[in-house]
């Protein structure tokens, strides 16, 4: 069993095409409806996981993420996933350091672009990049799993 320990932050899109990072497509469905755990398939590329988080305190949460044969993730998704379908692309950059994922909605979260950064430890001290806006760590709007249920454009 793995700790999560991440921070939520918007991006400013303008500010972040100037980066120019290499994107590559995601499509993640969730297995379940329950927010405790959060259980999604995700294909990320040709490749596919399987990942169990629970429920968050603070900003951290048990995390179990698995790499599976590509097509049982494709055929999940197209299959047990219904309408909690979310696809973005993703970007991963370092800053001083430290990994940033960047993750730029499509379909119905387009506009939405939202970068994470996982931690060592909560109070752990971070650089700020010059294309974020603002810090959503602690809404539950942005969570992925959210997302899929209400998206960015029915708010």
């Amino acid at each position: 069993m793995s700790k999560e320990i991440e921070r939520k932050f918007l991006v400013d899109f303008d500010e972040w095409l100037s980066v120019k990072a290499k994107e590559i497509l995601v499509r993640q469905g969730y297995l379940t409806d329950s927010i405790k755990p959060t259980i999604r398939v995700r294909v990320a590329g040709n490749k596919g996981y399987l990942t169990i988080k629970g429920k968050v305190s603070g900003i951290t949460r048990d995390e179990f993420e698995y790499e599976i044969p590509y097509n049982d993730s494709d055929y999940m998704l197209k299959n047990f996933c219904d309408n909690s379908i979310i696809e973005k692309f993703r970007s991963e950059i370092d800053v001083d350091g430290y990994l940033w994922q960047v993750d730029r909605f499509i379909g119905e979260n387009e506009g939405l672009i939202v970068a994470e950064i996982e931690l060592q430890y909560e109070e752990q001290l971070i650089k700020i990049p010059k294309w974020i806006t603002k810090e959503v760590t602690g809404d539950q709007r942005y969570y992925n799993s959210n997302l899929a249920r209400i998206p960015f454009s029915k708010w």
